[in-house]
């Protein structure tokens, strides 16, 4: 448990830094944003391991990068120059 916690915790990292490089312009704060890496993985990690149990640990690492990513998700702003505008406009 202690490998699959630190190891979640190091990808929730990566994916956060891979995030800022890629989109600083849309994101807040960058120490937000390594701050929500890790503590998304940690606990996507938390519940995939309780889901299925302490002998899967490449799927633990699955679900604390799928719940990383998609709390990172969660922070991007959009973009300022463009307008979306709908089909019924």
């Amino acid at each position: 448990m202690i490998l699959e916690a630190l190891g979640s915790m190091l990808l929730g990292l990566a994916l956060a830094w891979a995030a800022a490089r890629r989109y600083g312009h849309r994101l807040p704060a960058r120490a937000l944003v390594l701050s929500t890496g890790p503590a998304g993985a940690l606990i996507g990690a938390f519940i995939t391991h309780m889901a299925l149990g302490p002998d899967h640990a490449p799927a633990t690492l699955v679900g604390a990068a799928a719940v990383s990513v998609a709390l990172l998700s969660l922070l991007l702003r959009p973009t300022r120059g463009r307008l979306h505008r709908s089909a019924t406009a």
